[in-house]
């Protein structure tokens, strides 16, 4: 009987097995699968034959002498990752994906590794691009989504032919704690940012209002409001219909996993947007919500975020960034009762997991009355339930 191995084996390790006293190996060699008689297996209590240790040794001796030259050993980096993104596009990767993807190239890798020849890159060499990172103060994230986007540059180069192993396969990715700690701005504080907005500052004074509170009372991310239109608004039904979002020049679809989504559209938020329809030069169906007032075209980020930080000073607000206003729905939505279930949908939340950010802000009066009887002081009616007036 055949013995295999132990565990999976990486591309380009073959495999491993005992079989009628010998070791035999086999692995893939371009595009060919090659089987080898490694040498006889030895047995227990003697010193003839090769240990599991000694067979994986001579394997590993194989594969590299039988290894086929790399079909373009000219090849750099660069190169492999150009046509990687190339590729990426052609299956319909999203621009501002893309764009992501060639601004962690560019910064992080092509000044150190870009001109290598991919057949000579290392793992060291993707040790030492870590350390560096590490040494400049970049994140965990930032570490680790660079060395992810150098694997499947790596990977791509494989199977393409152009390097022979893949030098990011075994390296070790600095670990990335899961952020927890959210902010977000509470009633008191949102409405004092919106009454610091000054409605007749032109031109952007109105917008900026109802866009604030918009996104507070949402959830929606500034590319999907910057792509909001009028036909998105549904009145009749009570919500705002999610189909599109702008981000860094590029019209694309929003994050959700269905592509799109619908939120609820609270009286408050309908009554504004009903006012600045009718104050709106642009009320055709495809006209965005939240234009340029004087000329119908999208907002500009960067512009729209100064003024959201100008509102947040002229309020005497702490400082937090736009996206914390999505933060404020989904902490708000929570702390009212909504179902976890619901308010990913609401969000357009990937994963269940990413909406669990907000579970700590869940209703939880009975866990509350638990902890009051299990910790009350000798003597008290430890079993009295709080009054409304205790709980609020």
């Amino acid at each position: 009987m055949a013995t295999m191995g132990g565990g999976k084996r990486s591309y380009g390790t073959g495999s491993l097995w005992e079989q009628g006293g010998n070791w035999y190996g086999k692995w893939r060699a371009g595009t060919r699968q090659v089987k080898r008689k490694i040498g006889p297996a030895r047995q227990p209590g003697t010193r003839d034959g090769l240990t599991k240790a000694q067979a994986e040794a001579a394997l590993r001796k194989l594969i590299e002498s039988e290894a086929p030259a790399p079909i373009r050993p000219d090849v750099t980096v660069e190169d492999a990752a150009t046509r990687l993104l190339a590729e990426r596009k052609r299956k319909g990767r999203k621009a501002t994906t893309l764009e992501t993807y060639r601004s962690i190239l560019s910064t992080h890798v092509y000044p150190t590794l870009g001109q290598r020849p991919l057949d000579r890159l290392t793992r060291e060499d993707v040790e030492r691009l870590i350390e560096s990172m590490q040494d400049d103060g970049k994140k965990p994230k930032t570490i680790t989504n660079t060395v992810t986007l150098l694997f499947q540059v790596c990977d791509f180069g494989r199977k393409k032919g152009w390097c022979r192993a893949n030098a990011c396969e075994d390296v070790e990715r600095p670990e990335v704690e899961a952020e927890r700690d959210i902010r977000f701005l509470d009633a008191e504080e949102l409405e004092a940012l919106l009454r610091a907005v000054d409605v007749d500052t032109e031109p952007f004074g109105a917008t900026d209002r109802v866009l604030f509170l918009t996104a507070a009372m949402t959830g929606l991310r500034q590319g999907e409001l910057l792509a909001l239109r009028w036909r998105d608004i549904d009145w009749k039904a009570g919500r705002v219909r999610v189909r599109r979002n702008y981000v860094r020049g590029h019209w694309g679809t929003p994050k959700s996993k269905r592509g799109t989504r619908s939120v609820p559209l609270v009286d408050r938020v309908a009554g504004e947007l009903d006012l600045h329809f009718k104050a709106s030069a642009y009320q055709d169906d495809d006209a965005l919500v939240f234009c340029h007032p004087q000329t119908g075209d999208v907002l500009n980020h960067s512009g729209l975020v100064k003024r959201f930080k100008a509102a947040l000073a002229d309020a005497e607000v702490r400082p937090v960034r736009f996206h914390d206003l999505r933060h404020t729905f989904g902490t708000r939505m929570a702390a009212a009762g909504v179902p976890m279930r619901t308010l990913q949908e609401w969000m357009g939340h990937r994963s269940i997991s990413t909406t669990e950010i907000y579970a700590d802000y869940a209703p939880s009066d009975q866990e509350r009355e638990l902890a009051e009887r299990a910790l009350a002081a000798p003597g008290t009616n430890s079993g009295t339930k709080l009054s409304e007036t205790q709980r609020t």
